[in-house]
């Protein structure tokens, strides 16, 4: 398969991923209920998964003489790649900060839980994607941006269905 017909369907799985994340966040299935501490657990896996890269880096450097005082990271190196994986999934957490508590009041307050955890795999995913081929990172990608962009828009829907 060449670069694009692969990102497609990556892509195209990471949107099935959304749709499944979405349904089971709305639903409930399984998932705690009560907010505000919905929001809370859906952050925790966030969290984990920032710590887990973070400590990643800070073991390079401190195995490597040549990165060890903070030096830059070899372009194209596994630092390197794993450093602008940290970087997308910090851009990815802050937009979850700043949309899951509208997702958990607005749509259902399982939401969070359900996007935080959809949110630790598809993160795993992107980085060892990453790592194996840049063009397999897309459905990590995906599967976290689109739920949570989703959500958002849902989020502003059901805020103006209540406006008007």
């Amino acid at each position: 398969m060449t670069r694009r017909p692969a990102m497609v369907a990556w892509g195209t799985a990471g949107g099935v991923w959304t749709l499944t994340i979405l349904s089971w966040g709305y639903a409930g299935w399984g998932l705690p209920q009560g907010f505000p501490a919905t929001l809370i657990l859906g952050a925790l896996p966030v969290g984990l998964v920032l710590a887990a890269m973070i400590g990643r880096l800070a073991q390079r450097r401190f195995f490597d003489d040549t990165i060890i005082d903070g030096q830059p990271f070899p372009p194209g190196s596994g630092a390197e790649i794993d450093q602008r994986v940290l970087t997308n999934t910090f851009e990815q957490a802050l937009l979850a900060v700043l949309i899951w508590p509208a997702a958990g009041l607005l749509i259902a307050p399982a939401m969070p839980v359900a996007l935080g955890l959809g949110f630790a795999v598809t993160r795993l995913a992107f980085w060892a994607g990453y790592h194996a081929a840049p063009h397999l990172r897309v459905f990590g990608f995906a599967g976290t941006f689109y739920p949570t962009v989703l959500a958002g828009l849902w989020a502003a829907w059901q805020t103006l269905l209540q406006l008007l």
